[in-house]
């Protein structure tokens, strides 16, 4: 495929529909939380687990398909991906112990993984790096409506029919996805590019991508980053409804705020990164949601009230899609050969990152909002320092 193909309305919302499927996998059952742990008899930070196992099968399938991707293409993974996520979710329906929905969760995670790296591989054997992070943040700002209207969905699924439905419609926009992929997108990862599947040079890929330290200030900036999103994720739905009383209908509505600024962010992203550069414009994010951490952190010592912890999540989790859209869009430059495996080593660690955060907020008993903003602010510190002393001082070198 060239370099110079311009992406058609219809190719960005497909790839736009398939970034809305983790978001739809999170953020449509958070308002079913303490419906589920109900119905399940079980507490809802058994309830919390559900989803840092999704999270564990985002990291383990990303660093599974990403190799699979540059070795077979990347459409037939990402076809394999969105099936067997949407027969999953119709599974958990039908479950009725914690210990298999569980298990269900991290199955889900593990092959919703396959589109998510996949997309951003076949985003790169398209464009170049500054291109490449502009259409990222298109696609960013048509997926955004998931977390949007997720929360929202859930809520009222919550209070007019039983939490089950919302895994209904998870399964059926799998659905919609898979005809999407096979009508509209193409193969691009060319016969000739493709890397054999084999032990020795994956492993080679993958300890090639560890030895530059730039990679590594770019990854550990973006997995922090979304360690704190994932705290909040995670956490959210408890500290809002049990612990400030927002109606369960009326949760999703909170997530307005984050998605308006996560939205701005990605349309100053797609209408700057051109003319600024995507590692200006990655530096503008991380400012941005380093100064939103400490706030979360006074905060949480001083106790500033509900709609101070509400403006301050909305800063620090807008800047993630500018941030990780640039990041990215750096790494997969210095990689265009394996850019598949180079995004799932990424994606793996990202979400491995999100994983942790949330288990170990899932650990704290939620009496108050203090473990959940302390742990965000923790994550930016380290985004930060990640980013300086890894990246920033090998670039200026």
């Amino acid at each position: 495929m060239s370099k110079t193909i311009k992406p058609t309305f219809i190719f960005i919302v497909t790839l736009g529909i398939l970034s809305m499927l983790p978001p739809f996998g999170v953020d449509m059952y958070l308002p079913a939380f303490l419906e589920i742990a109900k119905d399940l008899k079980i507490s809802p930070e058994q309830v919390q687990h559900t989803l840092t196992a999704f999270a564990y099968g985002m990291a383990f399938g990303q660093l599974f398909w990403g190799p699979f991707g540059d070795s077979f293409g990347r459409k037939p993974i990402i076809l394999l991906g969105v099936i067997i996520g949407a027969i999953t979710a119709l599974v958990l329906t039908e479950i009725n112990a914690i210990g298999n929905f569980t298990a269900l969760r991290f199955v889900q995670g593990f092959f919703g993984a396959a589109p998510v790296v996949l997309s951003g591989a076949l985003l790169r054997d398209l464009f170049s790096k500054n291109e490449l992070s502009k259409v990222m943040s298109t696609i960013t700002l048509v997926f955004m409506i998931a977390p949007l209207i997720a929360p929202i969905i859930g809520g009222y699924i919550v209070k007019y029919f039983h939490w089950h439905a919302i895994f209904y419609v998870i399964a059926l926009m799998g659905a919609l996805s898979a005809l999407l992929v096979f009508f509209i997108i193409p193969e691009t990862h060319k016969q000739e590019n493709r890397i054999p599947l084999r032990l020795n040079i994956i492993a080679r890929n993958f300890i090639s991508l560890w030895k530059q330290k730039e990679v590594l200030g770019y990854m550990f900036t973006a997995s922090f980053g979304f360690g704190g999103l994932f705290a909040f994720v995670t956490a959210g739905s408890i500290v809002y409804i049990g612990i400030y009383g927002i109606p369960v209908d009326q949760f999703g509505y909170f997530f307005m705020l984050n998605i308006a600024i996560m939205t701005f962010a990605s349309f100053l992203n797609g209408r700057f990164v051109t003319k600024l550069g995507a590692e200006t414009m990655l530096r503008m994010g991380l400012s941005i949601q380093f100064l939103s951490g400490m706030w979360l952190i006074l905060t949480a010592l001083f106790d500033f009230g509900f709609w101070a912890m509400a403006i301050g999540v909305a800063f620090f989790v807008g800047q993630n899609p500018l941030i990780s859209s640039n990041a990215m869009a750096s790494i997969l430059e210095k990689f265009p050969t394996m850019s598949g495996t180079a995004n799932s080593l990424v994606g793996s660690v990202r979400f491995a990152t999100g994983a942790v955060m949330g288990s170990l907020v899932a650990t704290m008993k939620m009496d108050t909002a203090v473990p959940m903003l302390l742990i965000m602010g923790a994550c930016v510190i380290i985004a930060a320092l990640a980013y300086y002393f890894l990246t920033y001082r090998n670039l200026k070198g």
